[in-house]
C-alpha cells in the first residue's frame, strides 16, 4: 500500500451527530476510525453551533429530548456536566400578537377580536354546510376542518414558507397526521358553556395532550455535544480529515476493501481504505460518487432537498419575546421562523445589553435568498423585524449569516420509490455500506433518531453481520413533544423520532 493509502477499519462520511457518534461508539469498540468532513472547520453538521463576536447561533433549534434511555445515556457520557435545564416556549406570531402553540381554538378566536373571530366562525360553518368533497389536498382537508379563513390565517403561510410549495399540491394524508386533536366546534361550545359558568374545566377543543414543559440543553449550544464527540474520537486515536469531500468511492473485490478517494477544498486528492464505509452524506451525492456507476443514478439524481440560512441580528434592546422560538405567520414577510437565542441558553449571548434573535428562511439554493449577499441579508431581516413591528431598526448593531445546504430532504410523488430503488441496489452490492442519518437516508428526523441509525449501524459492524435494520422506522413522532426523558429503554423510542413531511400530490393525467 502507498504512503498515500490509509487504511482504517470503518471510514465515515460526514461529521454530523450521525457520524460522530458511530465515529465515538467504533473507537470504544476498539475500532480504527477515519471520519471524512466537507466543513473544514467544525464537526456537527445542521447541529453544530456557530460563534461571530462572542455571540453563538444554533442552526434550526435543537431540543435535547429523547424516550430512548440509549441515546440520553450517550449525551451524559459526552456531556457530563455541561447540561442546563431550559423553559420550553414556542408561539404563533400573527399581525402583532401571539398565539398559543400548538394552536388552540378558542385562544385564537378571542385573540383574533370579534369582527375577525366572527367572520372565522362564517367560514367555519360554510365549510361544514358545503364541505368540500374531493378531499385530497392539504388545503381541502384543513378548510373542511376549520374553514377557509382560519385555513389562510394558521396554515397556509407558514407551511408554504417551510415546504417551498403550494399547499393544493400537498397531500391530505400529512394535514390528518399532522393537525391531530383541534376541533373548532368543542372549543367554541366549550367557550360558550364556560362564559354561561356551566363548564370550569376548559376543554379548548384539544384532545388531553401533554407537551413537555423544559428541555435539556448544552449551556453553549449543540455545538458543546458535538465538539466533545470529536474529542473522544480523537483520543481513542482515531483521525479526522476536514475540509474533504467524497470524490468517489468504489469497493476492491481482490484487497476486499473499500477505495476512497476525497479532495479538499484547493482540488487536492488523496486516498484511504476502508473494510466498511458509513455514509450520512446526501443520498442523491454518495450515489454519485460510487464507482462503478450505479443502476439506482437517475433516481438519486431526482431527490431534491429545501435549503435553510439564519440572519442573526444583535439588537440594542430587551428580548423581543421570551419564547425559544416564534413562528411567522405573515404573508407580508418572507421570515418563517425568529429564534431568540438567549432562551435556549444566557451563554449564547455574552451582552445583557443586547437581544440576539436569528430569522430563519427556507429556501433553495440558488434561489433569490440563497444567492443574496450577506449584507443584503441583513437588511432584508432587519426591514423585516421592523414590517412585523418587533424592534426598531436603529437598535439593530450587528448581524451575521449562516447557509445550510439540503437542511431538510424534500418528499414528492416519486421519493419513496427512488429511495427504495437505492437502498435495494447498494444493500445487494455493498454489504459494507450504510447509510445513516438525515440526508444519508433522505428522512426528515430529529437528532436521536439520526443517532440510533448510527447505533444501530455500529452494532452491525462489531457482530459481524448485518442484523439490525437501520430502515424499521415508526412515523408516529407525536411522543417527541410529550412525556418523561429516557422514558424507553429500547431502539424504537429513537427510531419513532422520525418527523412527519408533506408529500407532493400526484397530478392527474
Amino acid at each position: 500500500m502507498s504512503p498515500a493509502e490509509q487504511h482504517s477499519d470503518v471510514a465515515i462520511i460526514g461529521a454530523g451527530p450521525a457520524g460522530l457518534t458511530a465515529g465515538y461508539l467504533l473507537g470504544k469498540h476498539g475500532f480504527s476510525v477515519t471520519l471524512v468532513e466537507k466543513d473544514a472547520e467544525q464537526v456537527g453538521g445542521i447541529s453544530r453551533t456557530v460563534e461571530h463576536a462572542g455571540f453563538r447561533f444554533d442552526i434550526g433549534g435543537h431540543r435535547f429530548f429523547s424516550k430512548s434511555r440509549e441515546v440520553v445515556d450517550l449525551w451524559d457520557e459526552l456531556l457530563p456536566n455541561d447540561f442546563i435545564e431550559r423553559p420550553r416556549m414556542s408561539r404563533i406570531y400573527y399581525r402583532g400578537k401571539f398565539y398559543d402553540y400548538p394552536l388552540r381554538a378558542f385562544d385564537a378566536l378571542r385573540k383574533l377580536g370579534l369582527i375577525e373571530s366572527s367572520l372565522c366562525m362564517l367560514s367555519f360553518f360554510r365549510a361544514k354546510l358545503f364541505p368540500n368533497k374531493d378531499v385530497r389536498s392539504f388545503d381541502k382537508w384543513v378548510i373542511n376542518q376549520f374553514g377557509e379563513r382560519l385555513f389562510g390565517i394558521f396554515f397556509k403561510t407558514y407551511t408554504e414558507k417551510v415546504w417551498g410549495m403550494p399547499c393544493e399540491d400537498m397531500s391530505a394524508d400529512w394535514a390528518a397526521q399532522r393537525i391531530k386533536g383541534l376541533s373548532l366546534g368543542k372549543a367554541v361550545f366549550d367557550g360558550i358553556k364556560r362564559s354561561l359558568g356551566l363548564n370550569r374545566r376548559p376543554n379548548d377543543g384539544m384532545q388531553a395532550k401533554t407537551l413537555l414543559e423544559s428541555f435539556r440543553y448544552p449551556r453553549k449550544g449543540p455545538g458543546m455535544m458535538w465538539d466533545a464527540a470529536r474529542d473522544r474520537i480523537l483520543e481513542h486515536g482515531n483521525r479526522f480529515l476536514m475540509g474533504h469531500a467524497l470524490h468517489q468511492a468504489s469497493w476492491d473485490e481482490a484487497a476486499g476493501h473499500w477505495r476512497i478517494t476525497i479532495k479538499a477544498g484547493g482540488g487536492k486528492t488523496r486516498v484511504i481504505t476502508a473494510d466498511h464505509l458509513i455514509s450520512s452524506a446526501p443520498v442523491r451525492e454518495l450515489v454519485a460518487r460510487l464507482h462503478p456507476m450505479p443502476k439506482s443514478m437517475p433516481n438519486a439524481m431526482a431527490l431534491n432537498y429545501r435549503d435553510f440560512l439564519t440572519v442573526a441580528l444583535m439588537i440594542r434592546s430587551e428580548d423581543l419575546f421570551p419564547d425559544n422560538w416564534i413562528y411567522i405567520h405573515e404573508d407580508k414577510v418572507k421570515v418563517g421562523r425568529i429564534q431568540n437565542f438567549r432562551s435556549w441558553s444566557p451563554e449564547m449571548v455574552p451582552d445583557e445589553a443586547l437581544a440576539c434573535v436569528g430569522l430563519e428562511y427556507f429556501c433553495f439554493e440558488g434561489d433569490g435568498l440563497w444567492s443574496s449577499t450577506d449584507e443584503g441579508l441583513i437588511a432584508l431581516a432587519t426591514a423585516e423585524l421592523a414590517r412585523l413591528g418587533l424592534c426598531d431598526p436603529r437598535d439593530v448593531v450587528g448581524g451575521a449569516v449562516v447557509r445550510q445546504e439540503k437542511a431538510y430532504p424534500v418528499y414528492d410523488d416519486h421519493y419513496a420509490g427512488h429511495v427504495a430503488a437505492i437502498r435495494a441496489e447498494l444493500e445487494a452490492r455493498y454489504p459494507t455500506l450504510q447509510m445513516v442519518g438525515r440526508n444519508g437516508m433522505h428522512r426528515y428526523n430529529n437528532q436521536d433518531h439520526a443517532m440510533m441509525t448510527a447505533m444501530l449501524a455500529v452494532r452491525n459492524i462489531v457482530e459481524g453481520r448485518r442484523r439490525h435494520d437501520l430502515w424499521a422506522v415508526n412515523e408516529d413522532a407525536e411522543y417527541h413533544e410529550a412525556g418523561s426523558e429516557g422514558d424507553d429503554a429500547g431502539v424504537a423510542a429513537a427510531l419513532r423520532s422520525e418527523r412527519l413531511v408533506p408529500r407532493r400530490l400526484k397530478k392527474a393525467a
